[in-house]
């Protein structure tokens, strides 16, 4: 069951009447910067991800060399 031109029309109609002329490029503009802060959110939980990937992808290195330096202070000490 597909949405047709007339069905498209009639909420287009339906729409202009519950919030009238003056009133639709503020509710246009209101959507369009929902949208924009929406898809700022989902590439910023993204790049949060991707840095946690990182870290966690670091952090193994880390503990080797960590453990590298305890053991050459064992010896020395």
């Amino acid at each position: 069951m597909s949405i047709g031109p007339w069905q498209i029309i009639l909420i287009l109609v339906i729409v202009l009447i519950i919030f009238g002329a003056g009133k639709l490029p503020r509710v246009a503009g209101d959507l369009a910067k929902g949208i924009k802060n929406f898809k700022k959110g989902m590439n910023e939980e993204e790049q949060a991800k991707e840095a946690d990937a990182k870290t966690e992808a670091l952090e193994p290195a880390a503990n080797v060399s960590e453990k590298t330096e305890e053991k050459d202070k064992a010896a020395q000490g």
